[in-house]
């Protein structure tokens, strides 16, 4: 005890240096003398704080509840009398010879009814263990009721006074051994940290930021609410399942706020929720901060906001929101508002608050409280000053000894018949007792752990090796309380069992919804509850705002749609994207997709990128149109070149066509019409066969043609050269046998390089994925690049010697000179083949084979026109020319 005195007077002593510093050229003996005179001039006859209510007993319980609301800040500054002005009134402070710390409030505010239900929580739990013959049997349980104002200098004033046993007589009175409250988390931090050095232990009822379970830190801190991680992990859990990834968020300026929106941001990592927006309302500024924040609401897409604050606070956040015509917003609810009263009476909340979806602190019928608040009179409890000011409130008159001196001078006295008995009021209603049973459980808890210190029995869990020692009410001291409170486990009247778990309540919580009654009004209704983690909700009986009774949508972005990925805009949360399509081949079958996925090589995506289907095979087939035209050339091709052939037969015995070995002619139109044959067999699907034969047959068909033109042309030059003399042996030896052997050996090469090819690496039918994208090309490979470039190299040597000589041979002097229709149709031919190579290559698919075919039916048509044309020309139109004569240029 002696370490407690000597910390109460330091702290006293440091509120009169306070005081001698912040009174404005006030010494410290007018402040001194200035508190004498205060406190001689009290009535020593009370035994009441002038803010609070005080009954005695064996052991007193502080309890701290904020009964006044304080809408400014409050001025610290010291008067001539010592006065602070808090709660819109005044105190006193006095500090007696035992170094007690008193206060003193002369005029009341902004009073809150609903506080007074949890001041008359308290009376009625003690009254109630003090009748219990089991529960601290001969003891009796006292209280010393403060308020505390909602603000921290007037909670820590208040507490002094209690602990220290001070009241406004400056006379004795015992000091509270525990302290119950306070209702905000930032002044029961500061509660904490101030009494955890005497060891005193702090139960709140309403404080329940996460910062409060850290046990290090704030070791004599219990409460009997769940801390805010849980309800705020439950909104959360909300905005996850009814797709809400877009979420601002408006809290209190203090602890319970910002803490809240800690463990809310914690919880949605990695779930693709996103805070849109983040403000807060600090009740000094509270005009200037819901503007802010209303403006911030009015701009931004969310539709959907955490709001953790004082339901006062949330009244002009709201009113602001309508004043600016925001009434489509839904809201999520903490405990502190969600089932308020005051809230849901008020009609022009009607409208903006209508299916907002709240936390509430679960409610639990309290027996007999209905009764005793019925019964309750201010003659009963004379010194409660919360209840006639209540009274005096509720029924219009004032009474005799009420403080109020506005009441005093405008309203009638009161009767004495005035009774709650009947009256319909939110006070009488104890239907929904959230914040009042956790103050019931608090008393219980203090009551149960002195029950176990004075009965000297260990608690559960308790630690084997400390020695309990008995203590009698006389000499308890709150450290003694302090280990038994951690430790209590009880079963309450509803048959529950209370514990304390890491110094807070288990959470269980229930899920209201605010709906339309059928008056027009609002009310709440329980649609789910959450028990530890887990998350029951009834969605058919939920009310949505609007009239249209459907969900809000609250996101950035809306979901990309199936065949579309999601894509980060640079400098944005994750919720606000891009839908981006998905590329040829790729897909995405699900709403909200972050990627696409490739189709597998035999399927390939739909034109809206949601499914892969099977691709579709293309080739070079008989049944379009290129191949029926390239078809209809090649049949062209063969009944021209079978016409000539017929025309040459006919007419075999004349000059024309015995000029030059008709045999070669003939030869030449065979070939020319293998040529047209052999583009057929590149129309059509490719098969093993097919693709081996196309290559060889177009090889050997062209080597032959090829054959068959430079022979002729080394006829045409031999038979003229063997004109001059001494040349006429080179006709003999380039006669036809040895024309037919040339033709023969010059085809030979080209079929054994085609042989060669077919037997190391031939051509294979091959399907193509990566060409056409959608569609699969079916197609005949080469094999071997040498082979094919071999064939086609034979080719080209054979056409540039075969140019070479018709070349030189074309100013022979001849009617007729064939030589130069071979120049021609050489040059047409090579010309061909040049054009070809880089088309073949450059085109995809069944063009390729298209641009083959066409290269065989030019350059064969080339040949056919220029060779034969002429000749049939003078057979058929001009057969006088058709002469020896004439073709020696003699005529």
């Amino acid at each position: 005890m002696s370490l407690q005195v000597l910390l109460l007077l330091s702290l006293s002593v440091l509120v009169l240096l306070l005081c001698a510093v912040c009174g404005a050229g006030m010494g410290f003996s007018v402040v001194e003398e200035t508190l004498q005179e205060k406190c001689m001039n009290l009535d020593a006859s009370q035994n009441l704080d002038g803010d609070g209510f005080y009954q005695d007993g064996d052991v007193i319980i502080g309890a701290l509840i904020n009964v006044h609301n304080l809408a400014a800040t409050p001025d610290l500054s010291f008067t001539r009398k010592t006065e602070l002005a808090p709660c819109s009134g005044t105190w006193s402070l006095c500090i007696d010879v035992f170094g007690r710390i008193i206060f003193y409030k002369r005029v009341l505010n902004f009073f809150q009814e609903h506080s007074v239900h949890w001041v008359q929580a308290i009376v009625f739990a003690v009254e109630e263990i003090n009748r219990s013959p089991s529960l601290l049997p001969g003891v009796q349980l006292g209280y010393h009721i403060m308020d505390s104002c909602s603000r921290y200098p007037q909670s820590l004033m208040a507490t002094m006074s209690m602990i220290s046993g001070g009241n406004k007589t400056c006379g004795t009175t015992r000091p509270a051994k525990v302290i119950i409250g306070d209702s905000s988390s930032t002044q029961s931090i500061l509660l904490s940290r101030t009494l955890s050095p005497l060891q005193i232990a702090v139960v709140s009822y309403l404080a329940s930021c996460p910062c409060l379970s850290d046990r290090q830190m704030y070791p004599n801190f219990y409460r009997t609410i769940p801390s805010d991680a849980y309800q705020a992990r439950t909104m959360a859990q909300m905005a996850k399942r009814f797709g809400w990834t877009w979420v601002g968020a408006v809290v209190a300026d203090n602890d319970y706020g910002r803490g809240a929106v800690q463990v809310f941001e914690e919880e949605i990592k990695g779930t693709g929720i996103c805070l849109a927006f983040f403000h807060t309302l600090y009740r000094e500024q509270l005009a200037k901060d819901v503007a802010r924040a209303a403006a911030t609401i009015q701009a931004s897409s969310a539709r959907v906001i955490l709001v953790f604050s004082w339901y006062v606070d949330v009244e002009g956040f709201l009113l602001e929101l309508i004043r600016r015509n925001v009434t489509d917003r839904l809201f999520l609810a903490s405990e502190v508002w969600s089932t308020s009263a005051y809230l849901l009476a008020n009609p022009q909340l009607y409208t903006i608050a209508k299916g907002t979806l709240g936390v509430a602190l679960r409610s639990v019928p309290i027996p007999g409280f209905d009764a005793h608040l019925q019964q309750l009179h201010p003659a009963r409890y004379p010194d409660d000053e919360f209840l006639r000011t209540f009274w005096e409130n509720t029924f219009g008159c004032s009474l005799t000894k009420s403080t109020s001196k506005a009441f005093q001078n405008a309203l009638p006295p009161c009767s004495g018949r005035e009774s709650l008995e009947g009256v319909q009021s939110p006070f009488t209603d104890t239907s929904h007792l959230t914040v009042t049973h956790n103050i019931y459980l608090a008393v219980y808890a203090v009551a149960h752990a002195l029950h176990s210190l004075l009965a000297c029995t260990p608690q559960n869990n308790s630690d084997p090796k400390i020695k309990l020692k008995c203590s009698s009410p006389d000499n308890i001291t709150p450290a003694q309380l302090l280990q038994h409170i951690g430790q209590v486990h009880f079963t309450t009247q509803s048959g529950e069992e209370f514990y304390f778990q890491d110094g807070s309540m288990p959470p269980v919580y229930n899920l209201v919804n605010w709906q339309r009654a059928p008056d027009g009004s609002l009310k709440y209704v329980s649609i789910g509850q959450v028990d530890e983690n887990q998350l029951i909700i009834n969605e058919s009986a939920i009310s949505w705002p609007g009239d249209s009774g459907k969900m809000p949508v609250s996101v950035c972005t809306s979901e990309c749609p199936p065949g579309t990925r999601k894509a980060i805009k640079k400098g944005l949360p994750v919720c606000c994207f891009d839908c981006l399509l998905c590329t040829e081949g790729e897909i995405s079958n699900s709403t909200g997709s972050i990627k696409c996925y490739r189709c597998p090589q035999e399927f390939w995506s739909n034109s809206f990128r949601n499914e892969c289907v099977s691709r579709e095979t293309e080739f070079l087939s008989v049944r379009e149109t290129m191949g029926i035209t390239l078809i209809s050339f090649a049949i062209s091709g063969i009944i021209i070149t079978a016409t000539v052939a017929v025309i040459f037969l006919y007419h075999k015995s004349t000059p024309i066509v015995k000029a030059n070995n008709s045999e070669l002619s003939f030869m030449l139109l065979l070939s020319l019409k293998l040529c047209f044959l052999c583009s057929l067999v590149f129309v059509g699907q490719p098969s093993l066969w097919s693709c081996r034969i196309q290559q060889a047959a177009f090889g050997v068909s062209f080597v032959l043609c090829i054959s068959c033109i430079l022979v002729k042309t080394i006829v045409v030059l031999v038979a003229f050269h063997s004109t001059r003399p001494g040349s006429s042996a080179l006709i003999k030896w380039f006669g036809p046998g040895q024309q037919r052997g040339s033709v023969l050996v010059f085809a030979s090469v080209q079929v054994a390089i085609c042989a060669i090819w077919l037997s190391v690496s031939p051509p294979l039918p091959h399907r193509n994925f990566g060409i056409q994208g959608s569609k699969v090309i079916l197609e005949c490979t080469v094999g071997s690049v040498v082979g094919f470039t071999c064939v086609l190299g034979y080719i080209g040597f054979l056409a540039v010697v075969c140019f070479l000589l018709a070349f030189f041979a074309r100013k022979l002097p001849d009617n007729f000179n064939e030589a130069k229709f071979i120049t021609f149709s050489m040059l047409i031919f090579c010309a061909v083949w040049i054009v070809f190579v880089p088309a073949y290559v450059s085109s995809p698919g069944k063009y390729s084979v298209a641009v083959e075919i066409f290269a065989i039916l030019a350059s064969s048509f080339g040949l056919l026109f220029c060779i034969f044309v002429p000749k049939c020309y003078i057979i058929l139109l001009k057969p006088e020319n058709n002469t020896k004569r004439f073709l020696m240029g003699k005529a």
